[in-house]
């Protein structure tokens, strides 16, 4: 008679339903931000080659200009998880409010900024003079939305350190329903081409900003935390952001380096970039999901002085990583007849992306490691050390990814030279989780 296996011990039991009871809402809250840009793709897409090239460059200098202030959102998860461990929730919120004001001001500052640039910004990344204008129109238009957008990031935070990613779900839910149908009807309703996908992304975010600020101003009122912006509180905030900040412009600047070389190799490959990509962030923020519930049980733990339930819960976070950047991998493989002619029509942009589409495939698995230990080190508030990795990978990436163009190879080269950068990642990273030195415990690092 064949012996059962012996059931899970309590801890991994344990470890297991705090990453589900985190993870699983937060996927769904985070798979909204990339299907935004799907969304767009694919209404824009159908609108012809050079009007999906445009929307290719425009959304990478957007998601530049919003995904470097990320820290709002992972550096005040960290810092509020923390709070939470030691039992000071009015502390906890209060750090978060500092976090929305900061928001609020960088996002002026980042209007200030697009607005006059944008189109030497769309002619840096090397955008054919069919494509421009298109960029242009979609950049200047969606950058009016960014204060929203970094609101929602530092209101996400907020309330992934309290533990409830389910708030973001229901807000993200609300976000992605109304971006696919204002821009269903502005793009042809209305008939106002690309400009009318670019205001549907707008008022979509703006109205998820107005919901999560409903949420953190009820919750502070209730703990007696104060809303009024506190310039020590807001300078503190930016300051605990700072090595977070590098860590992201370089990573930002290994996606605009990617999208610049995809540019010249000709329209074709841009639009394939952008389909692969829109993808790609896709797996990504699905990965991303226990990386968010890594910062949010790591920083409690760390907070309430229990390095050894932190360790376990990064092991055990980083086994879901593998098993679910496998599961992500053999999806892309299997559904890609489903989902590729939902982007384009075009026979050459098909037959440009499906091979690169295979690479992105394959490192999946390595993906899903990255996305953990990244998460795991951000709870901890090891931003330092996160800054100098990325450093690290941009060095390794630029020269290979430059040479592309060169060498020959076309967008499946590029999306190799990709993979290299998340492997360097993940080496970096391990090497840092396996030292230990990440572990200091306390309400504050």
């Amino acid at each position: 008679m064949t012996q059962a296996p012996a059931p899970p011990p309590p801890s991994r039991r344990r470890h297991d339903r705090e990453i589900i009871s985190l993870a699983v809402p937060a996927f769904g809250a985070l798979v909204a931000e990339p299907l935004f840009v799907m969304v767009d793709s694919a209404i824009v897409g159908h609108l012809g080659t050079p009007q999906l090239a445009g929307l290719a460059v425009a959304a990478a200098l957007l998601t530049t200009a919003v995904s470097i202030f990320v820290f709002l959102a992972y550096a005040t998860t960290a810092a509020v998880a923390r709070r939470v461990g030691a039992g000071d929730l009015a502390s906890a919120i209060r750090q978060g409010m500092d976090g929305i004001w900061l928001a609020i001001l960088l996002g002026i500052a980042v209007i200030a900024v697009t607005l006059p640039t944008a189109p030497s910004l769309v002619d840096i990344f090397g955008a054919s003079d069919t494509a421009a204008p298109y960029a242009i129109t979609y950049l200047r238009i969606s950058s009016l939305g960014i204060p929203a957008m970094l609101v929602v990031l530092a209101a996400t935070g907020v309330l992934r350190g309290l533990q409830d990613t389910r708030t973001p779900l229901y807000v993200a839910i609300g976000g992605f329903a109304a971006n696919g149908a204002l821009n269903a009807g502005l793009v042809y309703g209305a008939g106002l081409g690309i400009a009318g996908s670019a205001w549907g992304t707008v008022i979509a975010q703006v109205s998820m900003a107005i919901a999560y600020l409903i949420v953190v101003v009820r919750g502070a009122r209730r703990h007696g935390a104060s809303l009024r912006p506190d310039a020590a509180g807001i300078r503190a905030s930016a300051q605990a952001g700072v090595p977070l900040l590098v860590r992201t412009l370089s990573l930002r600047a290994v996606l605009m380096i990617a999208t610049a070389v995809a540019a010249r190799l000709g329209d074709t490959e841009i639009a394939a970039h952008q389909i692969i990509l829109s993808l790609w962030s896709l797996m990504a923020f699905a990965l991303d999901a226990i990386a968010i519930a890594g910062q949010a049980i790591i920083g409690r733990y760390l907070g309430a002085d229990d390095a050894k339930g932190a360790r376990e819960a990064c092991r055990r976070m980083v086994q879901w990583g593998i098993v679910s950047g496998v599961v992500f991998g053999a999806l892309i493989v299997l559904a890609r007849p489903l989902f590729v002619p939902l982007f384009t029509s075009d026979r050459a942009v098909q037959d440009t992306l499906i091979p690169a589409l295979l690479v992105v495939a394959l490192s999946q698995p390595i993906a899903g490691v990255v996305f953990v230990l990244d998460g795991v080190l951000m709870g901890a508030g090891d931003g330092r050390y996160l800054a100098w990795a990325m450093l690290v990978t941009l060095a390794v990436f630029a020269p290979v990814a430059l040479l592309v163009p060169v060498i020959g190879g076309g967008l499946t080269a590029l999306w190799w030279a990709m993979a290299l950068m998340m492997t360097v990642r993940m080496v970096t990273l391990w090497l840092r989780t396996r030292s230990g030195k990440w572990i200091v415990t306390g309400a504050t690092r």
